[in-house]
């Protein structure tokens, strides 16, 4: 699916800085040459009770390891995880195995996490173009551009300038108003687990 390849590949760029698997096979291979893709993490898989709704069952309301402390820097990735999760739901729908559910099924979940996570974005990390110009027309790229803003494709020949057709805007972030997190919480954190008493 589409869909699920562009979220995964948003959210590893952002915050893992490479590209899924999957999605790096879809590159032209001229564009990989000379590159090295960083390298993927290493999978540990443990033995775990067999679970309801892919979450383990726990004997107890202790956490199974002691929680890895955020790297300085990564608090803001997590607060941002945060809101998408309290606002869209969005880490649930991650985590949710899919392939059982139909395309119906799936567009319609997405429907609602689509409204409230760009809300969350709206509100904490509101977006805007790059360029400004519509979507095809003519741009002129001047000599002294920033290759992290402007990405040139097609037959990149000679020096700037160059004109050619702008096939997409890009996005910035214009601004971020992220909430101070609370004196003594737990800052790996994304959603805390839910206990309901009887």
């Amino acid at each position: 699916m589409r869909l699920w390849l562009a979220i995964k590949c948003f959210f590893l760029v952002l915050f893992a800085r490479r590209l899924p698997a999957d999605a790096a096979l879809l590159l032209p291979a001229e564009s990989l040459k000379g590159r090295a893709l960083p390298p993927q993490e290493a999978e540990i898989v443990e033995a775990s009770p067999p679970s309801i709704g892919g979450v383990p069952e726990l004997d107890s309301t202790q956490p199974m390891t002691a929680p890895p402390k955020p790297v300085d820097g990564n608090g803001a990735a997590v607060q941002l995880l945060a809101i998408l999760q309290r606002e869209g739901r969005l880490l649930d729908f991650l985590q949710e195995e899919v392939d059982a559910y139909s395309d119906a099924q799936i567009g319609a979940a997405v429907r609602d996490i689509h409204r409230g996570c760009k809300k969350a974005l709206a509100e904490h990390m509101p977006l805007e173009p790059v360029l400004r110009e519509k979507e095809n027309a003519q741009v002129r790229v001047d000599a002294g551009f920033d290759p992290s803003r402007i990405r040139l494709t097609g037959n990149v020949v000679g020096d700037p300038p160059f004109t050619g057709a702008l096939r997409h805007h890009g996005w910035r972030i214009a601004k971020v108003t992220l909430p101070s997190p609370a004196r003594g919480t737990d800052p790996s954190v994304v959603a805390p687990a839910e206990v309901e008493l009887p």
